[in-house]
């Protein structure tokens, strides 16, 4: 067997039971789906349903009451695990009423222990509606606020069925900015149409918006969408990768790091201005996540399975009343852990600490060693200071990388 990388650069591996197991559970998160928005999108296959402006208040604390019951029901598996960050995420979780939000996080706080400093994000749409009340998520608790902006061009916003307009999208952005010290925005290229003169006013005016984190996503036709039932004109290959090539550098330019796929986070190599929540998940961290639809990864010191709430939030709710949440549970059979952490550690760019892959899956670095050595000869991999990282090739050849890591 020939090693890939030096012994002493990794820790000693525990010896396994055949379901194998964890010396300890790695750190923890929490995800909180708000499943309605006012309009769905034809490109998003996210669980969200129409109807979430027009939401009453009854129904509203009624999901509020039935994820407090969800956090509950599911303490036993998590108890006294600190959390490191909290996402509200949708839908539009913006369309929640203020005193909700608040309630919420009380709840949260009053069951689990938060970690100091603990990342608490809520996703927004730049509807004036909801940015009016930006600063009574920050009294609530928030403290990074994720803006979906997609685009600043009126036309292309249309195209994309959003229901906010350019104007909105900076008004929102500098609402957000005056209530909190870290703001997201969401941005996505290769739209309907798009040239590389669009693509690249989109950016500049993110970057000029004085936000410190952009997350810059390629439009991809999901199935049972409208947009791939019936497909838009899109940009070529080679000009959405002119497009990708022309972000990364504006965004490196103006001082944001690129940290993962689609993440850039400025000042550049300051962990703290990256998303914690995320960078959690691509370091196979665990997470629960209650709301419906909410998916989780969880591990004790034999197993790490991941489960899935009720979909359908009639159905969700529905359930709270039996007290039944879950939809779904599975084991993450042993042979499956080395693909499973790959797929999601190689999304960062700085790969990860050789340790870590032992650390998180109970396995021997050995049982990635053929898959590393083949994706080395082919220039997609390689370790630098004690950190296992996809090459530039690796980043943009991605898919083929990960699929050398999977059974």
């Amino acid at each position: 067997m020939i090693p890939i990388i030096p012994v002493a650069a990794v820790a000693p591996a525990p010896t396994l039971a055949a379901s194998s197991g964890l010396a300890a559970p790695p750190p923890l998160a929490l995800y909180v789906h708000w499943p309605w928005c006012v309009k769905k999108c034809p490109y998003c296959d996210f669980n969200s349903h129409e109807g979430g402006g027009a939401i009453d208040a009854e129904t509203e604390a009624a999901y509020l009451a039935a994820l407090i019951a969800d956090l509950e029901a599911a303490l036993p598996r998590i108890w006294n695990r600190p959390v490191i960050s909290v996402f509200i995420g949708g839908g539009t979780p913006s369309l929640m009423r203020a005193e909700t939000v608040d309630a919420l996080l009380a709840a949260v706080r009053m069951r689990l222990p938060l970690h100091p400093g603990a990342e608490i994000t809520l996703e927004a749409n730049p509807g004036t509606a909801e940015a009016a009340k930006f600063a009574a998520f920050r009294a609530a608790g928030v403290t990074r606020l994720s803006i979906g902006v997609q685009s600043f061009a009126d036309a292309k916003l249309a195209t994309l069925g959003r229901i906010h307009d350019s104007v909105e999208a900076q008004r929102a952005i500098e609402m957000g900015l005056r209530n909190f010290e870290r703001v997201n925005l969401d941005l996505m290229y290769a739209l309907p149409q798009q040239t590389l003169a669009q693509a690249e006013h989109d950016i500049a005016t993110a970057i000029s918006s004085g936000v410190s984190h952009i997350s810059a996503y390629h439009l991809t036709l999901e199935p049972n969408t409208p947009f791939h039932h019936a497909p838009p004109p899109l940009p070529d290959d080679d000009l959405a990768a002119d497009m990708q090539e022309m972000i990364e550098a504006r965004l490196a330019a103006a001082g944001f790091g690129h940290y993962e796929t689609s993440a850039f986070a400025k000042p550049a190599g300051d962990i703290n201005s990256r998303c914690q929540h995320t960078l959690n998940y691509w370091s196979f961290g665990d997470y629960l996540g209650i709301g419906a639809g909410a998916h989780g990864k969880l591990s004790n010191h034999e197993t790490i399975w991941r489960e899935a709430r009720h979909r359908n939030p009639r159905a969700y709710l529905a359930g709270a009343a039996r007290g039944d949440f879950i939809s779904t549970r599975q084991d993450i059979a042993r042979a499956d852990l080395p693909g499973e952490f790959m797929m999601n550690a190689l999304r960062l760019n700085d790969g990860f600490p050789l340790g870590l892959f032992t650390e998180r899956t109970g396995l021997p670095l050995a049982a990635i060693e053929n898959a590393v050595l083949a994706a080395r000869r082919e220039g997609l991999l390689e370790t630098v200071d004690g950190r296992m990282r996809p090459t530039a090739q690796g980043r943009r050849f991605l898919n083929q990388l990960l699929t050398g890591f999977l059974k």
